[in-house]
């Protein structure tokens, strides 16, 4: 297996200390934290994740630096044995990933065991933080129709606790901000208006606790006509905080200062360094999110 650890190489975007989640606890007051920052693309690869040569990617950079500047350590790995290995001394796992994780990749990187992915739904069944961004709704895939009334969820995306069907042109769009209280969200508003690539999501768990919206009215595309739907969210499965943002695809996205904020009071939540209310709200802020719209049916990879 193949590992490394990654530590400050560049500045990173230029954030007070004051803006940070509170509750991060220094190397000074114990060991520090460790996260395990997974980027497999056995799918379609992402320019933030995809490294030059052993170069990190972009969105390592910006996470490892972020992890220096705020006293926490990144692993990254595209080495996806990794997770028949310790698991424990990691505080929380990160994923940016694509396709069926038990495939190779374009890199003939190590997949996922079948072993390793029960082996990390079991860690975070048992209490291990886990963060995920963008495309990572679009690891393993379910069995069955658009209509999630019938499909059969694999149990990683149930642990997400939502799936990506689609999506259309990069456009600005509007996130509404329904969890203003989660750790990170203090400088959004109410509603937050960028461009992003921006995911149509189905297979919702029934206990999210929504952070932030994806407002559909007014964008372009066939896959965003339908009701507003969760794209930020919290739950717990089981014992682990499970935290989900579909933001992640440009590198501008990454630098973001907001991004980043957000970022932050996630893995802060995961890694249990701050409380946070995440009673399930996904029927009160988004009632129709389960309604999507009809779309031919997404081609699965076999496991």
């Amino acid at each position: 297996m193949r590992r490394r650890e990654f530590l400050l190489s560049s500045g990173v975007t230029a954030l007070g200390l004051s803006a940070f989640p509170c509750g991060w606890v220094s190397a000074a007051e114990k060991k520090k934290q460790k996260i395990l920052y997974y980027t497999c693309s056995a799918g379609f690869e992402h320019s933030v994740v995809k490294r030059k040569g052993n170069e990190l990617s972009h969105s390592e950079k910006i996470l490892t630096e972020l992890g220096q500047k705020t006293g926490f350590d990144v692993v990254c790995t595209k080495d996806g044995s990794v997770f028949d290995g310790d698991l424990n001394q990691y505080d929380a796992i990160a994923f940016y990933t694509s396709g069926v994780l038990t495939n190779p990749d374009r890199y003939k990187n190590p997949p996922m065991t079948p072993k390793g992915k029960q082996r990390l739904l079991d860690a975070i069944a048992a209490g291990k933080g886990f963060v995920a961004f963008h495309s990572s709704s679009d690891s393993f895939h379910s069995v069955g129709p658009n209509d999630e009334n019938q499909a059969v969820v694999d149990p990683y995306l149930a642990m997400l606790g939502g799936e990506f069907i689609v999506h259309g042109k990069q456009q600005e769009s509007t996130m509404r901000i329904t969890g203003p209280k989660f750790p990170g969200t203090e400088e959004l508003g109410d509603t937050w208006r960028l461009i992003e690539e921006w995911y149509c999501l189905k297979n919702f768990a029934s206990d999210l606790h929504v952070i932030l919206v994806q407002d559909t009215a007014g964008m372009e595309g066939p896959m965003y006509q339908r009701a507003p739907f969760p794209a930020t969210w919290a739950r717990m499965h089981q014992q682990g905080r499970v935290f989900y943002t579909s933001f992640g695809h440009r590198e501008d996205i990454w630098t973001n200062p907001k991004v980043q904020q957000l970022i932050l009071g996630g893995l802060a939540w995961a890694m249990r360094n701050v409380q946070a209310d995440v009673t399930p709200n996904i029927d009160q802020v988004t009632p129709r999110a389960r309604v999507i719209p009809k779309l031919p049916p997404k081609k699965v990879q076999k496991k």
